[in-house]
């Protein structure tokens, strides 16, 4: 089993930034891939980004430009950078896990946190 802490999150207005973290720990971090996804109630959950070990992100199409993910493998930590905040970005944003590995499912996440961008 993996257990990811995160933190981060909160207020920003418009145009701002924000950055999450998420540290895993349990499950060999050299064996994940980590992920972000953010959820509005009532809502389906939703893709942002995911991180290779080898640092490689994939990152929604059109969330290109304004999220930047970064991991340290050392720390067993990814970070999700948030620039150029936009009020239909609030939702409750949540880190995940993987395991490498062609089609794996995300079997881990994190408890989630605020982000709200007031216009």
């Amino acid at each position: 089993q993996v257990q990811l802490e995160e933190s981060g999150g909160g207020m920003a207005q418009a145009g701002g930034s924000l950055r999450l973290s998420c540290q895993a720990s349990g499950r060999a971090f050299s064996n994940l891939r980590m992920g972000w996804f953010r959820q509005v109630p009532g809502k389906e959950r939703e893709f942002v980004a995911e991180s290779y070990f080898s640092g490689y992100i994939e990152y929604k199409e059109s969330l290109k430009g304004r999220f930047t993910v970064t991991r340290d493998n050392t720390k067993n930590t990814v970070w999700l950078q948030m620039d150029s905040l936009k009020p239909e970005d609030t939702a409750v944003y949540y880190c995940a896990a993987r395991p490498t590995g062609f089609g794996a499912s995300w079997e881990f996440w994190g408890q989630g946190t605020q982000v709200t961008v007031s216009s």
